[in-house]
Parts: C-alpha cells; sequence; structure tokens
C-alpha cells in the first residue's frame, strides 16, 4: 500500500532520472489518488503510448531497484496485462495501449485533462473518471469493484459518455470489452449502497445488452458460410 506523499516522491525521482521528458496516462487507483479521490492504493498504473518511454520507466524503476512480478498472480491469463515491478512498498503495472479487454482510445487521452509534472522529465496526464471506470470494468479483481462504487458515488457520472465508449471500444476490435463493462455494472447495481443512492440508470445497462446483442448477430453473420 503506497500513501500519497509516498507515491509523489516516488515520482519525483523517477522524474528526475529520467533523460527526457515522457509522458505517461495514469488510470486506476493512482488517477484516484491523483483527483483527492482516494488516498492510497496498492499500485500504480500507467498506461503508455509509446513503447520507448515504457521501455526508459522500466530503466529507471530497475536503477532505483525494482523487481519484476509475476503478472500471472494478479491477472491470471488474461490477453494484454501489464509488466509488473515492485519498489519499496509500490507495485508498478505498466500498460501498453491496451488494458485487458480494453484500449487507451485517443477520445480517452483527449478527456484527460488534468496534467501533473513530476522532477525533470516526468508528465503524467490523469485518466478522465468515466475512463477510470472503463478500465476497471475490463479486470475481475475485488478492489476495482469497490474503487468504482467510490467514483460513482464521489463523482457526477455522464452515462451517456461511457456507453460511447462502448461503442468506440467495439470499433476498435474489443469484442470482449461490452460484456466485461456490462457484467461489472450491473454487479455494481446490486451493491445495496449503489442501489440506494447512486443507482446506474436501466436504460444504460439495457444499451450495453442491446450492443452485445448486435455483436453476436453480427459475428453470427460472418460464419454464415457463402453460397456457392
Amino acid at each position: 500500500m503506497i500513501n500519497i506523499k509516498q507515491q509523489e516522491e516516488i515520482l519525483i525521482k523517477i522524474g528526475n532520472i529520467l533523460e527526457k521528458k515522457i509522458i505517461v496516462y495514469a488510470i486506476g487507483g493512482t488517477a484516484m489518488m491523483l483527483k483527492s479521490i482516494k488516498d492510497s492504493t496498492l499500485d500504480i498504473d500507467f498506461v503508455f503510448d509509446k513503447k520507448n518511454d515504457r521501455e526508459k520507466f522500466i530503466l529507471v524503476l530497475r536503477k532505483l531497484g525494482a523487481k519484476e512480478s509475476d503478472t500471472a498472480l494478479v491477472y491470471g491469463l488474461k490477453n494484454n496485462t501489464p509488466i509488473m515491478l515492485e519498489l519499496d512498498n509500490a507495485r508498478f503495472d505498466l500498460f501498453m495501449n491496451k488494458v485487458i479487454s480494453s484500449t487507451f482510445s485517443e477520445k480517452m487521452k483527449d478527456r484527460a485533462k488534468q496534467v501533473h509534472e513530476f522532477g525533470k522529465n516526468l508528465i503524467i496526464k490523469v485518466a478522465d473518471s468515466h475512463d477510470i471506470i472503463i478500465m476497471k470494468s475490463a479486470t475481475s479483481r475485488i478492489k476495482d469493484l469497490d474503487d468504482i462504487i467510490t467514483i460513482v458515488k464521489k463523482d457526477k457520472i455522464n452515462w451517456e459518455i461511457i456507453i460511447e465508449e462502448a461503442k468506440e471500444q467495439i470499433n476498435l476490435g474489443n469484442n470482449n470489452f461490452v460484456l466485461s463493462l456490462g457484467e461489472k455494472l450491473e454487479k455494481l447495481n446490486n451493491q445495496k449502497e449503489i442501489a440506494i443512492s447512486t443507482p446506474i440508470p436501466k436504460t444504460v445497462l439495457d444499451q450495453l445488452w442491446k450492443l452485445l446483442k448486435k455483436q453476436v448477430k453480427n459475428k453470427n453473420k460472418d460464419k454464415k458460410p457463402r453460397e456457392k
């Protein structure tokens, strides 16, 4: 577990060792801490859109004494898992463009308006709350459901943004995304504290299942043999 002060100290160290400026996108608990929604996290989650930047970041972590962790222990055998490194009390989960069943899309990058600089060369853009929900819906970790509950209770969520991003993820070829998101939000709606205080509108779930049915229908069409 790492708190806000510890996170800031370690990110400043990294920023000062990096030789050139790099931009990373904070998702998950890290983003929630930078948004003052949460005061501690188990891991520091970053998405990179340049392979070279991730390699430079990993090199700095290793210089600081970080050791690589077994991704399968946390994410199982899922696709698009991060490179994981542990340093002191922090575990870094470093994703490359994709987070399990979702892509950190251009629209997500555009929504990442909050920017922080650490040290000389580390620029962190913080994912929008809607996109933190989306990224956390891609995993099966219990703590991610708890974090989504926290975001929904503390932030004003425009569910239309979630629906539009679901369509974008389908366009990007992430076929399992809508199912993962729908299941997570349905499970969320069954939580007593959400059901009473800030229930997810039924229309949102209906739209997601409609998208899923359309996906299945299109997939079945593609499978049909062509007439000779």
